[in-house]
């Protein structure tokens, strides 16, 4: 299997699957002298994985990370206070499967002769033949998306470091759309989110706040640690700490089930999905993602503009649109509609409008980068469908049993917003690096 390597500048390598022993992340082109813990990882892969809330997937998997290579082991030298800094060779990230049990296989076992419709298991099974990791869906399942998150995130602390700041939000879920709001609210709202989530997640606090993995173990000393997880799950879950919704939005002012950042337009968007789950179908949405603080001139002519490269998540499953500014929109305005008309003021250029998204010519142009994301329902439904025996090609009926997610959007936001960091520090890289050879010539000729 090839197409798993992501980058050029910041390169970034994904494996496993859904049910293997786990996902890995291999990351290069992070330069030294950046601290790094599993528990800032975490922080972001606490936000995609299942079991979280009614929006998502019952599996339990805590999508614990691992770093097993790329951070210094101990000080260089006595006293250099360079342990656990990155030191510039390829980052390895493991994300085990822990809540991988036999009967959950089973689900599957009896169900994959019958490929389910809008999934990959028909093709796959035809590509790749009998042998397909058809369990769960293999690199198929959304489950994939954790390494995704794990290396973004390792990028998104490397662009923090240069001022820029990604995130990103529900925009629309099951036809209900959120309203316009400043960048400020959106950005504040999205942080307290993520703050919420890490306060109320119960592995966050078994493991990390309690110190029972730290940056100083070494990693069978963690990996220990896992395998007493891995018996403890439902005993870790039913010590979560417990808020109530009306506490959440008192003492976060945000929504309690899903990442929008009008508290109102959130309850609508969890009503309505639930009205479609409780029929048996699914729902999707859109996902947009932000980005402040990037330097004019990101991007490359032809193949590798900016807007191309942020089309690549595409890749993300269930995205079947990629837009960028007015994106779709912009075909029925009119030119004066869609131009973002600019002027200086206190020495800097001011754009008045955004419909560019923060990309003209492929090349970032220094205002806010706007992506969105179109994300179809969950193909895994309750109700029946005509289907194929994919081995005597007999037309079936299938009504699935295994675990799913009654809308996936909920949980495609911080994968947006990690894939999006890999793509602009890729870019940064190049053009650090581009205008550094520029400025040389430049002075070469005075």
């Amino acid at each position: 299997m090839i197409g798993c390597h992501f980058g050029r500048f910041f390169q970034a390598t994904v494996a496993g699957g859904s049910y293997q022993e786990g996902l890995t992340a291999i990351v290069q082109g992070v330069p030294p002298g950046l601290l790094l813990t599993e528990e800032e990882i975490y922080a972001d892969l606490l936000l995609r994985k299942p079991g979280a809330d009614e929006l998502s997937s019952p599996r339990k998997e805590p999508d614990l990370p691992l770093i097993y290579t790329g951070v210094n082991p101990a000080d260089t030298i006595e006293n250099a206070g360079n342990k656990n800094y990155t030191n510039g060779t390829p980052i390895t990230v493991l994300i085990p499967n822990l809540d991988r049990h036999f009967v959950h296989i089973k689900q599957y076992q009896d169900t994959n002769r019958t490929p389910r419709p809008g999934h990959a298991s028909y093709a796959s099974f035809v590509k790749y033949g009998p042998d397909d990791d058809s369990v769960g869906a293999g690199i198929f399942s959304g489950r994939y998306t954790s390494s995704i998150v794990a290396a973004g995130s390792i990028a998104k602390k490397v662009l923090a470091q240069c001022g820029i700041k990604v995130f990103a939000y529900v925009k629309e879920a099951a036809g209900v759309r959120c309203g316009d709001l400043s960048l400020e609210i959106i950005e504040r709202r999205t942080n307290s989110y993520k703050k919420m989530r890490r306060d109320l997640d119960p592995f966050y606090q078994e493991v990390y706040a309690k110190h029972r993995i730290t940056p100083d173990m070494r990693f069978l000393e963690k990996a220990a640690v896992f395998a007493e997880i891995e018996n403890e799950i439902d005993a870790i879950r039913e010590r979560a700490p417990v808020a109530k919704p009306d506490e959440i939005r008192r003492t976060y002012d945000v929504h309690p089930v899903i990442n929008c950042p009008d508290i109102g337009v959130a309850d609508a968007m969890v009503k309505a999905i639930n009205d479609i789950t409780a029929t048996g179908d699914s729902s999707g949405g859109v996902v947009e993602v932000v980005a402040t603080g990037l330097p004019v001139g990101l991007g490359e002519p032809v193949f590798d503009k900016l807007d191309a490269e942020l089309g690549r998540m595409l890749g993300i499953g269930a995205v079947k649109a990629v837009e960028v500014g007015a994106g779709i929109a912009a075909k029925d305005m009119t030119g004066i509609q869609s131009n973002d008309q600019m002027h200086s003021e206190d020495g800097k250029v001011i754009f008045d409008s955004n419909q560019a998204g923060g990309v003209t010519g492929g090349l970032s142009n220094g205002a806010p980068l706007i992506v969105r994301l179109a994300v179809k329902p969950t193909p895994t439904i309750a109700k029946k469908q005509h289907t194929i025996d994919k081995y005597t090609l007999e037309n079936k009926e299938l009504a699935a049993i295994t675990r799913r997610d009654p809308t996936i959007v909920a949980r495609v936001w911080p994968v947006a917003e990690n894939y999006t960091s890999m793509v602009l520090l890729d870019h940064l890289l190049l053009h650090y690096g581009y205008q550094t050879m520029r400025e040389k010539i430049e002075k070469s000729r005075k």
